[in-house]
């Protein structure tokens, strides 16, 4: 295995005798902790670990199981990653939030993938900092939480200079409003859902919503509508006379609404509360939302996201609510252009009110047998980006790498046993 600079490829041989090569953002210390003394940690116990060297993160982060081989029947195999554990270490109450801030449906940031790539990289103590988090309730009180990273061992904003114009569309509009409820209540449509702020969510659990944090928090404060947070669910309107019956007008959409369910708690990561003054803020636009009820529709779970190398045709898709087409369901699919370890470039077609949709992919899930949809990031916004002198606009969204992965199935679960696998 070689690894060198500061993003670090690491190639991994298997016994099949296949090879992945697969791109990482190293970390300079992490601690590693047995299984049984992790256990300790999560009943509030201290626990006694050791601090690793690069070497121990590598070779866990390279750790990909269920490697898709060369041959002609290949197919786009979801790999198995070890990710890390995140537990919740302390947590403070702090003072109820104003909700003063404007809900923004979009985000802005100069920095490119070149601008991002040659960050210095984040120590240890800086991404705990990140990934602790805020939760906000619905009564309107608030904590911040503290979190350990762990790894188990082999025993256990502003741009400046140019205007840029609010239309995200690159050439020919390639986006399909989805119509008739025979799609828009199927999966994988129906997974999508309105936030009464104005962005997109995905529903990625029984209770669970994930969205952008911007939708929810501008970096400094909550924004006006967050206390008291809305989902909605498209449901056919039925017309005065038609009650229960399946009559649809081919020449006609058939109307839809929102039925809305209340949020009871809101996940946001320091990541982006700290960070949306400068470029790191963008990394950290994720955030996720508890319902107060289970929705008992059809979710989609979240996943790492693979190298986009090994995405099936290098595309994503992802469907939202976008401002200039009210009430309808948009959905879109793209080639990813660049990437970074926290972000993928695009240039998917979208406008405001579809930032939170989840991006997602389908690939074969070996374990299982079968093809699996899974979400891997969040669609956040715009970029202008200066690539070799000459300004060239993307559409963004922040990849769920193994420290997110680990985080986000963490509020979903409460159980770091269940998050082992990404």
């Amino acid at each position: 295995m070689s690894c060198k600079g500061k993003r670090v490829s690491c190639v991994v041989m298997f016994c099949n005798p296949a090879s992945v090569q697969v791109t990482f953002f190293v970390y300079p210390l992490v601690p590693t902790i047995s299984l049984m003394s992790l256990a300790k940690t999560a009943n509030s116990v201290r626990p006694a670990f050791r601090m690793a060297g690069l070497s121990t993160l590598i070779l866990l982060l390279c750790a990909a199981k269920d490697v898709m081989p060369s041959s002609s029947h290949w197919k786009p195999t979801w790999p198995s990653y070890r990710v890390p554990v995140i537990l919740p270490q302390s947590t403070l109450n702090l003072d109820k939030p104003q909700f003063d801030a404007e809900a923004r449906l979009e985000v802005v940031s100069p920095c490119g993938p070149a601008c991002h790539k040659s960050s210095p990289l984040p120590t240890y103590e800086e991404v705990k900092n990140y990934l602790s988090y805020e939760t906000l309730y619905a009564n309107g009180s608030l904590t911040e939480t503290e979190v350990g990273i762990y790894i188990l061992s082999n025993s256990g904003d502003g741009s400046q200079g140019r205007s840029r114009t609010k239309r995200q569309i690159y050439g020919y509009d390639s986006r399909f409003s989805i119509f008739g409820k025979d799609f828009l209540l199927n999966y994988p449509f129906s997974t999508s859902v309105k936030l009464s702020t104005g962005c997109t969510g995905t529903l990625v659990a029984e209770k669970h919503v994930l969205t952008a944090a911007h939708c929810i928090h501008d970096g400094k404060s909550y924004v006006k509508g967050a206390q008291k947070l809305r989902v909605g669910f498209l449901k056919p309107k039925l017309k005065d006379g038609s009650k229960g019956a399946n009559i649809t007008n081919s020449a006609m959409p058939e109307k839809m609404k929102f039925q809305w369910i209340r949020v009871k708690r809101t996940h946001v990561p320091k990541g982006w509360i700290k960070g949306n003054a400068n470029d790191i803020g963008m990394d950290y636009d994720y955030a996720l939302l508890e319902l107060k009820k289970p929705h008992k529709r059809k979710f989609m779970k979240i996943g790492v996201s693979p190298p986009a190398r090994n995405l099936p045709g290098g595309r994503i898709h992802f469907s939202g609510y976008d401002n200039d087409r009210p009430g309808n369901l948009v959905y879109r699919f793209c080639d990813v252009k660049d990437e970074t370890y926290d972000l993928l470039y695009q240039q998917c077609d979208a406008q405001p009110g579809a930032s939170g949709s989840g991006v997602y992919v389908r690939m074969w899930k070996r374990q299982n047998h079968k093809w699996e949809r899974k979400i891997i990031g969040i669609f956040s916004g715009h970029q202008w980006v200066d690539m070799n002198g000459t300004p060239q606009d993307f559409n963004v969204a922040v990849r769920i790498t193994p420290l997110k992965y680990a985080q986000i199935c963490y509020w979903i679960k409460g159980n770091y046993l269940d998050c082992r696998e990404g």
